[in-house]
């Protein structure tokens, strides 16, 4: 197989991927005759039918009925992905409308991915999911505090490159130098540690250390490990469930509830996603049964990771049927990622102005 994948002559590659084309738009398939109307295969009927013949044979095409034309293999769809398909120029109004979205949304992670997967959707007409992936290892990297009244202080904390907040109430007055040393305290034994890292004698050394304010460092200590335990559990967000039932793939009920479950779960999608110690930022194509999950060996998913500061803070993906769209999916995914990208780092840049 892999002699015949690295020797196709050009004419066999003109061919594949004029099926591959044609099959992508009408989801019927591709005989002899179609591909006669192609000027830039410009060949008999004949020869094109010889051709197809020695194609399916190194399983880049199938044949679903005796006289039926072909179709893809998921072999055929894995060498367009990789060596064949063209590149697809978003339209100036699909640019136009992703900068103009993504745009108002320059807040916390969460609402960019919100937009952007439902952009995702739109723009393919295909399922999109946002991934937050499980971060095992999430810190604060910075504690600032901001006295409000006599008994009410505002906890501040940088979590990777987001901002949280905790309103911490005190029983007792809260003097205007205990905020100060408190952020002091904080800063010096409670950045780069997870909350199973806050034991009992840590939080007696940062009571040591605050003297007569030590009542303050119970209740902050226990809002800290609040905000960091919200973030690691991961998440996938989908958009355009509905956009499957378009799609002959998933018209047999059995296996749309399959996936429907799937969706629902999350389990299997999420642990594809989590546990990057090296993330790639390529647009990452599955097709078939090149997916984890058995119950995607109809389907394509693409998906590009989002990563800051070298780790992946998200992914934004296409579900579809491997009758897809790859050219646009790609191009948009990519565009997409790259527009989160954009607006993280913007954010970083103005807080550091």
């Amino acid at each position: 197989m892999n002699d015949g994948r690295n020797n196709l002559s050009e004419r066999k590659k003109l061919i594949l991927k004029a099926i591959i084309d044609a099959h992508i738009e009408n989801g019927e398939p591709v005989g002899s005759k179609f591909l006669t109307q192609n000027k830039q295969i410009a060949c008999s009927s004949a020869t094109i039918r010889n051709e197809m013949a020695e194609l399916e044979a190194l399983g880049y095409l199938e044949q679903p009925h005796t006289s039926a034309g072909r179709i893809p293999s998921e072999t055929g769809y894995r060498f367009y992905v990789d060596s064949l398909i063209d590149r697809y120029n978003l339209t100036q109004s699909e640019i136009a409308e992703l900068h103009n979205s993504l745009q108002y949304k320059q807040a916390e992670l969460d609402s960019i991915m919100q937009t952007a997967v439902s952009l995702a959707a739109k723009l393919t007409n295909y399922t999109a999911l946002a991934i937050k992936p499980k971060m095992p290892r999430i810190t604060v990297r910075r504690y600032e505090l901001m006295r409000l009244d006599d008994y009410t202080v505002m906890l501040i904390m940088l979590v990777g490159s987001i901002v949280k907040t905790k309103y911490i109430r005190s029983n007792r007055p809260i003097p205007t130098e205990a905020t100060a040393h408190l952020a002091g305290v904080l800063n010096a034994k409670a950045t780069g540690i997870v909350a199973a890292e806050f034991t009992m004698p840590l939080i007696m050394e940062m009571e040591r250390l605050m003297g007569p304010f030590d009542y303050l460092v119970t209740p902050v200590i226990k809002a800290v490990c609040e905000v960091i335990s919200a973030f690691d559990g991961g998440d996938i967000r989908f958009e355009g469930i509905n956009k499957l039932l378009a799609y002959p793939e998933f018209y047999d009920m059995d296996r749309l509830r399959d996936m429907l479950a799937l969706f629902e779960k999350k389990d299997a999608l999420l642990e594809m996603f989590s546990g990057e110690t090296q993330p790639d930022e390529r647009v990452q194509v599955y097709i078939g049964k090149e997916n984890l999950v058995k119950v995607m060996d109809n389907s394509t998913l693409v998906f590009k990771a989002i990563v800051e500061n070298g780790k992946t803070v998200g992914a934004i993906g296409i579900i579809g049927p491997t009758r897809m769209d790859y050219k646009r999916v790609i191009a948009t995914i990519d565009s997409v990622t790259r527009g989160v990208t954009d607006l993280l780092e913007g954010g970083h840049k103005r807080e550091q102005e």
